[in-house]
């Protein structure tokens, strides 16, 4: 596998090279564009491919560019304010002989351990990442519970963790795993990955059928699946 910056007009893009691959592609992720192609394929032709499709790849990545700039940058300084759900949280940052965290109406309060050697950023954008996903869990697992009971579903475990890709995703197995970035989109959002995923113990698939079991749920899931597309890389903490 080999990757060189290459120029064409005024973007830049890499080729990765791979012996497992059979044909060219071309990905625009996080506004980069990279070709990806078989050994074999020369310099000149995978050219050729990215100028002819450069007016795709200009559109794609003046979207992203504009996304990623909405993204926002937290400071988890005392004051600072972060979604979850509809609200509104401000941090209230403190020292104390443990680190922690809790909710105190719309404050979340931040206990920062004296005797750590990390900086008090760090700490606190740990502890607070710590406490959203923990929060997120005890949310998710209410909101599919009672969704798979209404239902008359099942499930066998219910996970949260960060990925890039999926917001959510059912397994075979039955177990349901989550984003739990999710809890920063609005509530209305929330409920409807919800639904996409218990949905999914019925059919494990996006037939009409699952489609239609999710819009007797979720009537509006359509606009909050827009939602989720259009907003959701800014989704982050």
């Amino acid at each position: 596998m080999s990757l060189q910056p290459l120029i064409a007009g005024d973007f830049a893009y890499r080729v990765q090279r791979s012996a497992r691959r059979r044909t060219v592609s071309i990905e625009i992720r996080d506004a980069e564009v990279i070709v990806r192609a078989p050994p074999g394929v020369s310099e000149r032709t995978l050219q050729q491919m990215v100028y002819r499709k450069r007016a795709w790849i200009v559109e794609k990545l003046t979207a992203q560019r504009r996304q990623l700039a909405r993204i926002p940058e937290y400071s988890y300084l005392s004051g600072s304010t972060m979604p979850w759900l509809d609200e509104t949280l401000t941090l209230v940052v403190g020292q104390g002989a443990t680190g922690g965290v809790h909710r105190c109406g719309s404050d979340l309060v931040v206990t920062l351990s004296r005797r750590s050697t990390r900086s008090s950023v760090e700490q606190a954008r740990q502890l607070v990442k710590d406490w959203y996903r923990t929060e997120a869990l005890k949310l998710l697992t209410a909101k599919s519970s009672a969704l798979a009971q209404r239902l008359g579903l099942r499930y066998r475990e219910i996970k949260v963790r960060f990925t890039r890709s999926k917001w959510g995703h059912c397994t075979s197995e039955g177990v349901l795993q989550y984003n739990w970035h999710i809890v920063l989109a609005p509530e209305p959002v929330v409920d409807y990955l919800v639904a996409h995923e218990v949905c999914h113990l019925r059919h494990l698939n996006h037939s009409a059928n699952f489609w239609a079991l999710v819009a007797s749920v979720c009537p509006d899931y359509q606009a909050h699946r827009d939602w989720l597309k259009a907003n959701g890389r800014c989704l982050t903490l």
